[in-house]
């Protein structure tokens, strides 16, 4: 018997077969399902840092930062976060925007989901800050899952003329 070829939904006799809607992101799921047993075999020092980094950052929040003659402005979408899981620091002139979405629990709200795409997981970003930039004025306020930073920049400082007598 042979085999026969299938092109476009038609075997190469002519018969049509059934056609199925190409889907990319099942295509992309099912590679990594393909793969993940694949890496699991690696050595476990060459996955160490790798692994380090992915449970310290599941995923990067979107940011705005903008400036104006007073401040610089950042702007962080924190959508279903609580305030009280962010943490934001300033430390050797770089800002740190950290903090955790929880993963909701199926059990808990009754749901059984078919699909989860948002993320879940710790986040962190972080900026490095201008020079003009007081570390020591900063505020921030979060309202609708919605994160505000604000940095004053420093007082500009002009340069003071002294005469010296010389005697």
């Amino acid at each position: 018997m042979k085999k026969q070829k299938t092109i476009a939904g038609f075997k190469e006799d002519g018969e049509m077969t059934s056609l199925l809607r190409w889907d990319p992101v099942r295509e992309l799921e099912d590679l990594g399902r393909r793969l993940t047993p694949v890496f699991a075999r690696l050595p476990q020092e060459t996955r160490t840092d790798e692994r380090q980094a992915m449970t310290a950052v599941d995923w990067a929040p979107v940011v705005d930062i903008a400036e104006d003659g007073e401040a610089y402005h950042v702007t962080v979408e924190l959508p279903e976060i609580r305030k009280e899981d962010v943490k934001v620091s300033i430390e050797n002139g770089i800002l740190a925007i950290s903090g955790e979405r929880k993963k909701i629990s199926e059990e808990k709200n009754g749901k059984r989901y078919h699909r989860m795409e948002r993320l879940y997981g710790s986040f962190l970003r972080s900026f490095s800050l201008p020079d003009d930039a007081d570390p020591q004025r900063v505020t921030a306020t979060m309202k609708d899952g919605v994160l505000h930073v604000k940095i004053e920049k420093l007082a500009e400082t002009k340069p003071r003329s002294v005469e010296i007598e010389v005697g």
